[in-house]
């Protein structure tokens, strides 16, 4: 039986290869934070920095530019790509391995009209 956290990691994946363009700025990003003497910080504040300045990630209108799934994956894969910087995000148990998957298309800007 497939876990939402493997299904949300496909969807993530999925996301990645078509906007690798993310993956650059949230590395960049997180690297200045690092830099400025932070010892922690948020995925979530990376995240919402790359909304602010970039038009990154799908078109809003049909497809979300940054879903809000995806930080906690981000912070992982960085923390594992850069060693250096293991414990700058803070990370816990994702529950979403004790789920079962939804097997749902994710949700769209239109859901919420």
């Amino acid at each position: 039986m497939k876990t939402r956290k493997e299904e949300m990691k496909e969807q993530v994946a999925r996301f990645h290869k078509e906007h690798p363009e993310v993956w650059h700025l949230f590395v960049k990003f997180s690297r200045m934070m690092a830099e400025k003497g932070f010892q922690n910080y948020s995925a979530k504040a990376v995240f919402e920095r790359i909304r602010w300045e970039k038009d990154a990630g799908g078109d809003g209108k049909t497809i979300f530019k940054l879903n809000n799934n995806y930080p906690a994956f981000y912070a992982r894969r960085f923390m594992r790509m850069y060693p250096e910087y293991q414990g700058f995000f803070k990370v816990r148990r994702q529950t979403s391995d004790d789920s079962a998957a939804t097997n749902l298309p994710e949700l769209t800007p239109e859901d919420y009209l």
